[in-house]
């Protein structure tokens, strides 16, 4: 099931992406080749980071999924501030290579939203998830436990996209939002969740469990 018709590049470059190429190709009739290159390698480099293509998800009812391209460089015990509780935390790294389309690790329907202003540190340094700016959703899962998502931008991030509003209703692996160049996603857990990855694994959104749920519930098989 695709949900929204246009995989492969995301909505939300295509405006960087043309600017991007014009730029080059008018560079190309206005200088000499040689000074146009660099024009068309950051032109060529922006096209790929909005690359966005379709994923499968797990048939795995009671799985976690990514929810981006990255690696993990959290996986802890904290307190979760968005909902005021005790929770395993599992952080994804974006680097500018990686693919930004953020994804739902879950079934649930979308309790509340909450968009903090902030600063722009190194994502990848443990006080990015409270000092940057950011985006939390709190997912109602179907079998009724509380998920945190929370888009963190990162050192050159200019903007975090969420496309979603409460009451909206998200299966494992729909796209929800963007973040632009560089950043992370804290994922917020309950404590009695089974982590199946380890700090330092390469992730691939929807594509890779990071968890599972203690309890099995039934889930139909599709694609994002």
């Amino acid at each position: 099931m695709a949900y929204y018709p246009h995989p492969i590049i995301a909505r939300e470059g295509w405006l960087h992406i043309a600017i991007a190429f014009s730029i080059a190709i008018a560079a190309s009739f206005f200088v000499d080749w040689p000074w146009a290159i660099p024009f068309w390698v950051i032109a060529l480099f922006v096209l790929q980071f909005f690359r966005d293509p379709p994923r499968e998800v797990p048939n795995i009812a009671n799985s976690i999924v990514a929810p981006a391209d990255g690696k993990i460089v959290a996986v802890e015990k904290t307190h979760d501030p968005y909902l005021d509780r005790e929770a395993i935390k599992v952080s994804v790294f974006m680097n500018v290579f990686n693919v930004h389309s953020n994804r739902s690790p879950v079934d649930g329907n979308v309790c509340d939203k909450w968009y903090f202003p902030g600063k722009f540190i190194n994502a990848d340094l443990p006080k990015a998830s409270l000092e940057n700016e950011r985006n939390a959703i709190w997912l109602k899962t179907d079998n009724g436990a509380d998920v945190t998502c929370v888009q963190v931008a990162g050192l050159i991030a200019k903007r975090i996209i969420c496309h979603v509003t409460p009451g909206t209703h998200l299966q494992r692996g729909q796209r929800f939002g963007f973040i632009r160049f560089g950043s992370r996603v804290d994922v917020y857990l309950p404590l009695d969740t089974k982590i199946v990855v380890n700090i330092g694994d390469k992730v691939f959104a929807t594509e890779t469990i990071l968890a599972e749920f203690r309890e099995t519930v039934a889930a139909p098989s599709n694609s994002a």
